[in-house]
């Protein structure tokens, strides 16, 4: 199932106000580990699956990438990231990830930003990806941590003064659908195991290159209430992986 969220009023109206939305990728949790693991941009074509925004295609062009690809599900998403868009060499493309078609091998770098836990079949989309790079070229993605997704309702549990006790993990080798609320009701997710994750991209012949489970920088640490409590349990995963040749 495609679920598009991001097209409903109520959601992106909630989405709209999130730190990450209106500040961009100075914002994001996980950037201050996910921009370290991306190799070397200038003179490369990029596609960045899930690209909401646009905030990842126009950094790739900051870094002097020859052309970057968009993709996202979501009309809403695309009509912000044209608006803040001005460059000819950024290409937006409304599909769903798991109905793009791109020409083999036309891509030397790959990105994902938090849109693969919405995929049902993490292993479709790695051979996909593979079939779009060229040979060494790189896929370097951000996740929903599997300790995160385990229960759809993705929360802490409380102590009577409402703060966190723990965060409870169950039914983690139940893969599959998840039902929770993020931003607004009935979100659905897809739980898969750590392990799935990486045996998915090598039987699609990628190399593991490094894997990340970042907690918030120092600066998210001092400035933001509430940040201490992210120091106890991951809520990301980041794999970079280079296809074979």
């Amino acid at each position: 199932m495609k679920q598009n969220k991001y097209d409903e009023p109520a959601f992106f109206a909630e989405y709209e106000k999130m730190p990450r939305s209106v500040h961009g990728l100075k914002a994001a949790g996980e950037w201050h580990v996910f921009k370290t693991l991306l190799p070397e941009l200038r003179g490369k074509k990029v596609l960045d699956l899930g690209c909401g925004f646009g905030w990842h295609c126009r950094y790739a062009r900051e870094q002097q990438a020859d052309q970057v690809v968009g993709v996202d599900i979501s009309e809403k998403m695309l009509r912000k990231a044209r608006e803040w868009t001005d460059d000819p060499a950024i290409t937006y493309i409304n599909s769903p990830i798991e109905d793009l078609d791109v020409p083999g091998g036309g891509f030397d770098v790959v990105i994902s930003s938090l849109a693969l836990h919405y995929i049902e079949s993490f292993a479709a989309v790695c051979h996909k990806v593979s079939r779009c790079l060229a040979a060494n070229g790189a896929f370097v993605f951000s996740v929903e941590h599997p300790i995160f997704t385990s229960l759809g309702e993705q929360d802490w549990h409380y102590d009577e003064s409402g703060r966190p006790l723990h965060w409870p993990v169950d039914d983690y080798q139940a893969e599959g659908r998840r039902e929770t609320s993020f931003l607004t009701d009935g979100v659905i997710k897809y739980h898969r195991t750590f392990s799935t994750y990486l045996n998915d991209l090598i039987a699609a012949g990628f190399r593991i290159k490094a894997v990340k489970e970042p907690g918030p920088s120092e600066e998210m640490l001092r400035n933001v209430p509430g940040m201490q409590d992210e120091l106890r349990r991951p809520m990301f995963l980041l794999i970079s992986a280079e296809k074979g040749i």
